[in-house]
């Protein structure tokens, strides 16, 4: 067998479908998701929210099949939040009190008026409290404490 028929890692190992890997990307915004992994025999892909880590691997010396998009990564995805949930206007840091160690802004359960402050999203050096637009009960909590945060990513749920 000579070393014409694909056996060479240094080739195999560069061959990444972008287009693949940009539908992935694509496909974690529109779902919600944090993290996709596709897996088609030699090749692995996995597209992450936090840094938007792609790798793209080969467990073989055969040339990577084509990758499809598997229907369970849509289906599989959680469901979408409610409504009513308040989003986050800006990209930055989500703080859930107003300093390290104190007590958090609110919780699960919680009455709120409308302006209290819900957390606090630090963007560049600047922190910026986000607020009730209504008031209502605090029925979900949707991002932990020094959290990235995406534009108009959900952050608390009043009901």
């Amino acid at each position: 067998m000579s070393e014409e028929k694909g056996t060479s890692p240094r080739r195999n190992s560069m061959n990444i479908d972008t287009a693949l890997v940009r539908e992935l990307a694509e496909m974690l915004d529109a779902t919600g998701l944090t993290q996709i992994e596709v897996e088609d025999g030699d090749r692995k892909i996995k597209v992450s929210r936090q840094g938007l880590a792609m790798a793209a691997a080969p467990f073989a010396h055969a040339a990577p099949a084509p990758v499809a998009t598997p229907a369970s990564a849509v289906t599989a995805a959680p469901p979408p939040p409610p409504v009513d949930a308040v989003k986050s206007p800006m990209v930055g840091t989500v703080y859930l009190g107003p300093e390290p160690g104190a007590p958090n802004f609110v919780s699960i359960g919680q009455q709120v008026k409308q302006g209290d402050t819900l957390v606090i999203i630090e963007a560049m050096k600047v922190m910026n409290p986000i607020t009730a637009p209504k008031a209502g009960t605090v029925s979900a909590i949707l991002v932990d404490n020094s959290q990235p945060v995406e534009f108009d990513q959900p952050l608390v749920v009043i009901a």
